[in-house]
């Protein structure tokens, strides 16, 4: 897919949301032959993210700090600290929901209001929460991270997972604050990375890395993985 193919706008520059002293332009997806299954998986795979309905993708006049990364899924291999996370996490139950369900907002509010008072998200409300995370483009994937103790189960990590035509996106994870020494940011691409493979789905898409950006900086862990520069997808091997 080339860009002169479909209708695609341009936003105005307006300050980064991630790095200092620069300036962030987007590419946005409004031709309505994008706006299903296949559309979005073939944005996708040219470097686009989705926020909520709009599919984006970086067009910055002086920067190309943001490259949108996918992990091989069948050839990926856990390094030690992945390992560790594994089985320090491995007492959590797994489950999954295929719609935004109300219960999960209290533990995004909790999050937001908790983790990312510095942010553009903050503070949380109901109507962010449903704009953002749900999705008509595809079929989504709603991992749940439950604790369970007591006879009695918490939620204590929520993963958003849009279903794509040849892998699984990583939208948004978030989780109790009480639990971040558990490293559960790590574990939910390990669970998604799973889940992949039990679907046969070659590929996660995890996002923009940037790696001068703290918050951004953490999706080139996962090797082998494919970034995509220069309008194409290149192999990165540990």
């Amino acid at each position: 897919m080339n860009d002169d193919t479909f209708k695609v706008g341009i936003t105005k520059t307006f300050p980064c949301s991630y790095l200092p002293n620069k300036e962030e332009r987007l590419l946005i997806a409004i031709d309505e032959r994008l706006q299903n299954n296949r559309g979005y998986s073939m944005l996708m795979m040219e470097g686009f993210r989705r926020s909520g309905d709009q599919s984006y993708r970086p067009h910055c006049p002086s920067c190309n700090a943001c490259s949108s990364v996918r992990v091989i899924v069948n050839q990926f291999t856990p390094s030690k600290s992945q390992k560790r996370s594994l089985k320090r996490n491995a007492h959590f139950k797994i489950t999954t929901s295929e719609a935004l369900k109300d219960e999960y907002y209290p533990l995004y509010e909790t999050y937001i209001n908790t983790c990312h008072q510095d942010g553009s998200m903050f503070p949380a409300n109901y109507e962010q929460f449903q704009t953002f995370l749900a999705s008509k483009l595809t079929k989504q994937l709603f991992i749940e991270t439950w604790l369970e103790e007591n006879n009695e189960k918490k939620l204590v990590c929520l993963a958003v997972t849009d279903i794509l035509s040849n892998g699984l996106s990583a939208v948004y994870t978030f989780y109790h604050p009480d639990y971040k020494t558990n490293g559960l940011g790590v574990f939910s691409i390990l669970t998604q990375i799973d889940f992949c493979k039990k679907f046969n789905l070659p590929f996660l898409y995890l996002g923009y890395q940037i790696d001068d950006c703290q918050k951004m900086n953490y999706k080139n862990r996962y090797f082998p993985y494919e970034i995509f520069t220069k309008k194409q997808w290149l192999l990165v091997q540990k």
